[in-house]
């Protein structure tokens, strides 16, 4: 096989957002069937290129997989004698390096290329998180889009609320009311996502519920959206402002879906979501 494939394959599962583990060799004493250097990538379905096969590659897999299932997100070795518990003759030893790499990043949908849209997205594209941000109007974005960041202009931007993963999170702050309620019933239809934050006030909530009510859906579906939303602590009206409140509930969404080991929980039977905020920088807060 070319040594070419394993590189290959973390291109791949980059671009599909498919997390896997890099398996390398790392040492080798005596007669090992790899070199060192050689490497495999595990993911949840597929091996791709090997680290010499027999029982070594089969523990080298259960363990990457393992990994996998439990969202590992630090890097692990494992030392193994290659003598008769693996069932190989060769009588080396192999050290063996697992580094969990690609994993899934969040999605998040913000409506509106407004002033606030353009405060908050710089802030969001700075998160490990994908965004796409969302507005009919093209002449409303930036010159410049931040790295990460995908613009979509849709005359009906309603459209692109199914055009969402399960888990996402949506944000929306759009020109107009009535859209801002057509996205609100089209999200909360979809119930499977992890946030929805409607920019507003007390009052602007009050009449969406009203009309929610009026459309049939029930009292706690309507209770999950976020309005008000952002940090009540977090006072003052400059788009940055507002936008900075907005991230910290969205970072402090995410954090709170995330047990103390690093590892994520499910969010309503969906997918988890990676942490936005490393556990050691956390405890430098702390």
């Amino acid at each position: 096989m070319s040594n070419t494939v394993w590189i290959n394959a973390l291109a791949e599962l980059q671009q599909q957002g498919e997390p896997c583990v890099l398996v390398t060799i790392i040492e080798e004493r005596g007669s090992t069937p790899r070199n060192a250097g050689s490497k495999m990538v595990v993911s949840r379905e597929r091996l791709y290129d090997t680290i010499g096969g027999g029982h070594l590659e089969y523990k080298a897999q259960k363990i990457a997989r393992e990994m996998l299932e439990n969202r590992v997100r630090e890097t692990r070795l494992e030392r193994f004698s290659l003598g008769a518990s693996l069932g190989q003759c060769c009588g080396g030893a192999t050290v063996l390096l697992f580094e969990p790499m690609g994993q899934p990043q969040a999605h998040i949908a913000v409506f509106g290329a407004g002033h606030v849209g353009r405060a908050l997205v710089p802030l969001l594209a700075s998160l490990p998180c994908k965004v796409r941000w969302i507005d009919s109007r093209e002449s409303e974005f930036p010159a410049q889009i931040p790295a990460g960041v995908e613009k979509v202009v849709n005359d009906d931007v309603v459209d692109e609320v199914e055009n969402m993963p399960a888990g996402s999170y949506f944000i929306v702050m759009t020109h107009n009311h009535q859209l801002d309620l057509e996205l609100t019933a089209a999200i909360l239809s979809r119930g499977d996502f992890t946030y929805y934050g409607l920019i507003g006030s007390k009052s602007k909530r009050a009449k969406f519920e009203h009309r929610l009510r009026d459309r049939g859906f029930q009292a706690e579906t309507v209770q999950r959206m976020r309005c008000p939303m952002g940090i009540g602590e977090v006072k003052g009206k400059l788009p940055v402002e507002i936008a900075v409140s907005i991230a910290g509930e969205v970072i402090a969404t995410y954090n709170a879906h995330f047990g103390e080991r690093g590892g994520e929980k499910s969010v309503d039977g969906e997918k988890p979501v990676p942490m936005l905020v490393p556990a050691a920088r956390r405890s430098q807060t702390g």
